[in-house]
Parts: structure tokens; C-alpha cells; sequence
């Protein structure tokens, strides 16, 4: 189970980067597509703890 969390994270976090991106230089608001650029490395620190707390 905890390689499929993984898995999911990290495709989340790649689509987070595809997606502010795209944001950043296709749509009008540069300002999200950075805040939406952060949400990567948030959901991969997620991923990590909840791989932990589902070993326990």
C-alpha cells in the first residue's frame, strides 16, 4: 500500500508543477501559477508522513 501512496504523490506533485506552469505562462495570473508551484514538494512531505503513520 505505501508504493501506491507514493505513486499517487508523486504524480500529484508533477501535475502540481505541470499545472503552475501552465498557470504561469499561459494564463493571466503569474502570481498563482508560483503558488500552485508550491503545492509540489507540500504534497510530496505529505506523501512521506502519511507512508509513515500507515507502517506504524
Amino acid at each position: 500500500m505505501s508504493g501506491q501512496v507514493s505513486r499517487i504523490g508523486f504524480i500529484a506533485s508533477m501535475l502540481s508543477v505541470v499545472g503552475s506552469l501552465y498557470i504561469y505562462f499561459i494564463g493571466d495570473d503569474q502570481m498563482l501559477g508560483i503558488f500552485v508551484g508550491l503545492w509540489a514538494p507540500t504534497l510530496i512531505l505529505a506523501t512521506k508522513e502519511i507512508e509513515e503513520m500507515l507502517q506504524k
